[in-house]
């Protein structure tokens, strides 16, 4: 629940952007980051991810330009942007060994597992899922900026099954890499 929770501000983004546009929904994303960060340091029990800090610095950092910049951004292009900030990001905390999925496992699991190297290629394995379901997301923002009347529906429904995908998957490969050992 905690790794999907995290993508609320995502979630608060596009739905705000939808109605009332990009500044706002951008605007949403940072205070919607800003408040898992502020749950994640005053819980016990709980740290702060980089994964919130990543997407609120995205958020508040695009919210600014576009407040201070505008810059004239369409509606796909901001959510492109996004899209790719947030791939970014994931890429980012792979390459440090330090995938973002570990901090909510740890959450999660037993400390004595924490250290383990099935525990951190688990998770790497977990967030190259979600970069991959990134990846597809940036594709089909790409696809429907450029064609936006042939390719919206499809492009809105391969977000779709992409986020769709990797939840799943991150609910099933824990459970395979356990019943494997």
């Amino acid at each position: 629940m905690g790794i999907v929770l995290a993508f609320a501000p995502f979630i608060g983004f596009a739905l705000v952007d939808r109605f009332a546009g990009s500044l706002a929904g951008l605007a949403t994303g940072a205070a919607l980051s800003a408040i898992l960060i502020v749950r994640d340091a005053l819980g016990a029990g709980r740290s702060v991810k980089l994964l919130e800090i990543g997407t609120f610095v995205l958020f508040a950092g695009m919210a600014a330009w576009a407040l201070l910049g505008d810059p004239g951004w369409s509606v796909m292009g901001v959510r492109l942007r996004v899209d790719a900030g947030l791939l970014a990001i994931v890429l980012a905390t792979m390459a440090l060994r330090r995938p973002f999925t570990l901090q909510y496992a740890r959450e999660q699991v037993p400390p004595e597992h924490w250290n383990t190297p099935g525990f951190l290629r688990t998770n790497m394995v977990i967030s190259g899922a979600w970069a991959l379901a990134f990846v597809v997301m940036v594709l089909a923002d790409v696809g429907m900026l450029l064609m936006p009347e042939q390719l919206m529906r499809v492009g809105i429904l391969v977000t779709i099954a992409a986020l769709i995908g990797a939840i799943k998957f991150t609910q099933w490969y824990p459970e395979r890499t356990v019943a494997q050992r």
